[in-house]
């Protein structure tokens, strides 16, 4: 299946549910919700590399060896091959965006999972239902401020002409690159869509490297 197949539907899981809400050629922007004390499988994907973003609550991220926690506006890359596993240990569950590039919902290895499904691939479409009011859909990005809301924290979705954009970002911000994103003088990739990035740090690198053409991003803020 395409990123089109789940534009409209929402995928149950045993541990809460899972929708699209942003594709291009590029990347794939999901919203996962956690419910309280469950956790995702230990998987991992063999051919994708995947940005996480707390919006709310706090997760328990764990990898083969180790693991962290992150709440609200942290964030982290993972990756392709590297298996990793995402627990709520907040009473409300907890919110996240994931980030994946290339677009292949199908690129899925499980190691283990609580629920039964390390022989499984992803879920099928008896685990779809219709996309209700509460979803959130990031819209096409553009030259202005709008933000929409998104369960505690705020998303916009820009185009980047130049620099100018970096004094609109608040400290706290988290940036995901949906296209384009910033090179070399002889073209290298230095940031790529789907990577994740605070701003201190695309600061630094923004003084020594150059914007792509068309490039575009999802701003992630606390207000």
């Amino acid at each position: 299946m395409n990123s089109e197949d789940y534009n409209d539907v929402i995928v149950s899981k045993p541990w809460g549910y899972e929708y699209l809400c942003y594709s291009n050629e590029t990347v794939a922007i999901w919203l996962l919700k956690i419910d309280h004390n469950e956790r995702t499988s230990m998987h991992c994907h063999p051919n994708k590399n995947t940005g996480l973003i707390v919006l709310s609550g706090e997760i328990e991220l764990s990898f083969l060896r180790n693991s962290v926690k992150l709440d609200a506006l942290k964030k982290i890359s993972i990756f392709r091959s590297r298996f990793h596993s995402s627990k709520s240990v907040s009473l409300g569950g907890s919110y996240l965006l994931e980030i994946e590039t290339p677009v292949d919902k199908k690129d899925l290895v499980r190691l283990s999972d609580e629920y039964g499904r390390e022989k499984k691939g992803y879920e099928g479409k008896n685990s779809f239902s219709p996309k209700n009011n509460n979803c959130i859909n990031i819209p096409k990005p553009n030259m202005s401020n709008t933000k929409i809301s998104a369960h505690g924290s705020f998303l916009k979705h820009i185009q980047m002409k130049d620099t100018n954009y970096l004094k609109d970002l608040n400290n706290d911000d988290v940036i995901v690159f949906t296209n384009g994103g910033y090179i070399t003088t002889d073209g290298k990739n230095i940031l790529r869509p789907s990577d994740v990035i605070d701003k201190k740090s695309l600061k630094l690198i923004s003084k020594q490297f150059s914007l792509s053409s068309n490039t575009t991003a999802l701003i992630v803020s606390s207000n």
